[in-house]
């Protein structure tokens, strides 16, 4: 089944398998991939499925929706291409039943899409190449986490004090739900250089975008974050 990989900063957030014929992408929750950022528009594009084909379509969003660093209004999706929304990606993935891929000049002829300026699209396409190198914290900034899966009692902490912490016990600031979690899991840190996460010593391997960490860890804005069961994105209050 095709499938769509939800990225941030490298790392993947989500895979959407494409089992319906139409997912809608916006900000609003009411959307099947809700990416909650300011720069994306309520009701921001759609995939759909027609026939054996993909498409992506822009629904007249404010910042437009850019495909491997072009500019498109509607778009047939082939193995591989990324769509920037936002500050997000999704990079559509495809199996053997998706349709055959049409030459490059068919694709950004239809529905005139657009070719950035030489500007805009360098832009783009740096966003893109540095992905796998998120940003450090800068001094004094506010970092945080969304909860992506798993059961707390809310979906985003912002992370204050020096010392805050993930476990079951009354204090922690992210409380994990669950007779057998550990009552405290990890600590955060909030330094003047950044922030810095460690497990707690007597809990579970806890991991940073998908690899396990056994000291302190630096965070960095997008980093993706799981401590028994509950996956987590790391961010940077703008």
């Amino acid at each position: 089944m095709a499938k769509l990989l939800l990225k941030f900063k490298g790392a993947i957030l989500k895979e959407l398998p494409l089992d319906k014929d139409t997912f809608t992408i916006g900000r609003k929750p009411n959307n099947d991939i809700q990416i909650d950022n300011l720069a994306v528009s309520s009701f921001h594009a759609k995939v759909f499925k027609d026939g054996d084909y993909f498409y992506l379509e822009d629904q007249n969003s404010l910042n437009g929706t850019f495909v491997n660093g072009k500019k498109i209004s509607k778009l047939q999706l082939q193995n591989g291409d990324n769509a920037i929304i936002g500050k997000h990606t999704l990079t559509f993935v495809a199996d053997e039943s998706t349709g055959v891929e049409s030459p490059p000049s068919q694709r950004f002829s239809m529905d005139e899409t657009l070719v950035l300026d030489p500007k805009l699209q360098q832009e783009i396409l740096s966003q893109q190449s540095k992905e796998t190198a998120p940003t450090t914290v800068k001094k004094d900034a506010l970092g945080g986490f969304r909860i992506i899966e798993g059961s707390t009692d809310s979906q985003d902490y912002l992370c204050k004090d020096r010392i805050s912490t993930i476990g079951k016990d009354n204090s922690a600031l992210i409380r994990l739900k669950g007779m057998f979690k550990s009552k405290i899991a990890a600590l955060i840190n909030r330094r003047q250089e950044g922030y810095f996460i460690s497990p707690s010593g007597g809990g579970k391997p806890i991991k940073v975008n998908n690899k396990d960490v056994f000291e302190r860890h630096e965070l960095k804005d997008g980093d993706v974050v799981e401590v028994e069961g509950v996956r987590m994105q790391f961010y940077v209050k703008e």
